[in-house]
């Protein structure tokens, strides 16, 4: 067979569906109960990060394929229910639910020296097939094992209540009545303490640094909408962070106002995090913000300012590691933990193996994903050709390079795009 999908959410849907308009022989592998990825609400015993009160953060116009929008009865940010059926329904109408094997588990992928790749997969009843591809596309999202503070605080070990990761929430109801502590400011984070603060007694955000908080609409324009507006790529990168500056400080003030810290770089240097109602949730005295946690002391928590708190739970909203276990070591992350891909899909030394979705954009991702995936599918009926192991190297390394620059050296900051510029690079490529 010619191709492997590994992943049935939003990226892995999209590639499927150009291979299969392109007459591409494929098969899709998703270990979950059904597509839709991250936006599928986990049944009794699973994990996942689809809790009840998930929305989109980016208008369903843009975040919808361009073959089949999302429904007018949508709301602009439609909730992750909608999100997923409008995925099944995609999968369905394009025909893509036939080459879909669900409760597949991916064991190893592994090259060869005929330039195949084998793919290793455990099925639903146990049993273990093995099967060789010319291409392998990895399209399982980085949203895979859960990152915890290590070590975590002093006394975590003996704290009388729950300390869980973002992961394991599913509804505020579920603490109902409890004191609860949020760690992290990053986009589940403002959404579980805004959700918790409506059903526990008490919420406390804590805060170890200030992020740049963005509405979801600026000037009555979703903010996606305008990352891929003319006006606002026609401008430098300087008059861009001058006008969001300005327009925050007209939306919202200033965060230290909140009892938030601010930010410690400027706008664009690092992730924001988009938010309608965590500042209100403040405001309403709904959420209370505290510093970085320091201990735990029995059934207290302890901020780095001295003030305590009693609490049941914790909720460790502190993001994700990439992990690709079925991949050979280091692929796609290098020594130093960037991600090392070709125009952010391709790794320059295993022709045959690529990667969508691994981006993460100031706007929505489809248009990006939809074009990377044309490009793929251009590379596999050689319609297009890489450049040498050597050049790709070279893009990669001037790509991690300017992201040093302007966001430092993390895993995270290694796949940050700008909509814009990067939209545009795909469409060249494809010639568009």
């Amino acid at each position: 067979m010619r191709a492997c999908v590994i992943g049935a959410g939003l990226s892995g849907l999209a590639v499927a569906h150009v291979l299969k308009d392109r007459g591409i022989e494929f098969v899709c592998v998703e270990k979950a109960l059904d597509v839709g990825g991250v936006w599928r609400q986990p049944q009794a015993g699973e994990r996942g990060p689809g809790y009840l009160s998930l929305h989109l953060n980016t208008a369903k116009q843009l975040t919808g394929y361009t073959d089949f929008p999302m429904p007018s009865s949508y709301p602009l940010y439609p909730r992750h229910s909608e999100v997923a059926d409008y995925l099944r329904s995609f999968a369905r109408w394009a025909g893509l639910l036939d080459h879909v094997e669900l409760r597949t588990e991916v064991v190893s992928v592994r090259g060869d020296a005929e330039g195949m790749w084998t793919v290793v997969s455990r099925g639903p009843d146990g049993a273990v097939v093995s099967r060789r591809f010319e291409h392998v596309i990895v399209a399982s999202g980085h949203h895979t094992e859960p990152a915890l503070p290590d070590p975590l605080p002093p006394g975590s070990d003996a704290f009388a209540g729950s300390i869980l990761h973002s992961l394991d929430y599913r509804d505020g109801s579920d603490f109902a009545g409890q004191r609860v502590v949020v760690v992290g400011l990053g986009a589940s984070a403002v959404d579980i303490a805004a959700d918790l603060s409506r059903h526990a007694r008490r919420t406390v955000l804590s805060v170890r640094r200030g992020l740049h908080i963005v509405p979801k609409q600026l000037f009555g324009t979703s903010v996606d909408e305008i990352a891929e507006a003319p006006w606002w790529n026609d401008m430098s990168f300087a008059e861009q962070r001058r006008f969001v500056e300005q327009a925050l400080l007209v939306a919202r003030g200033r965060l230290a106002d909140y009892g938030l810290p601010e930010p410690d770089h400027p706008i664009f240097s690092s992730a924001v995090t988009i938010s309608d109602e965590i500042l209100s949730r403040i405001r309403h005295g709904a959420v209370t913000p505290k510093p970085a946690i320091a201990a735990f002391d029995g059934r207290r928590v302890v901020f780095t300012d001295t003030t305590s708190v009693e609490a049941d739970a914790v909720v460790y909203c502190t993001g994700f590691r990439m992990a690709f276990p079925f991949l050979p070591a280091g692929c796609p992350v290098g020594p130093d933990g960037s991600v090392e891909l070709y125009k952010r899909i391709v790794p320059p030394d295993r022709p045959g193996l690529y990667f969508l979705g691994l981006v993460r954009p100031v706007g929505a991702i489809t248009r990006l994903v939809e074009a990377q995936a044309q490009w793929v599918a251009r590379l596999m009926e050689r319609e297009e050709t890489l450049p040498p192991a050597a050049a790709m190297r070279e893009e990669v390394g001037a790509y991690l390079e300017g992201i040093s620059q302007r966001y430092g050296r993390t895993q995270g900051a290694s796949i940050q795009v700008d909509v814009g510029p990067y939209l545009g690079e795909l469409r060249e490529a494809l010639k568009v």
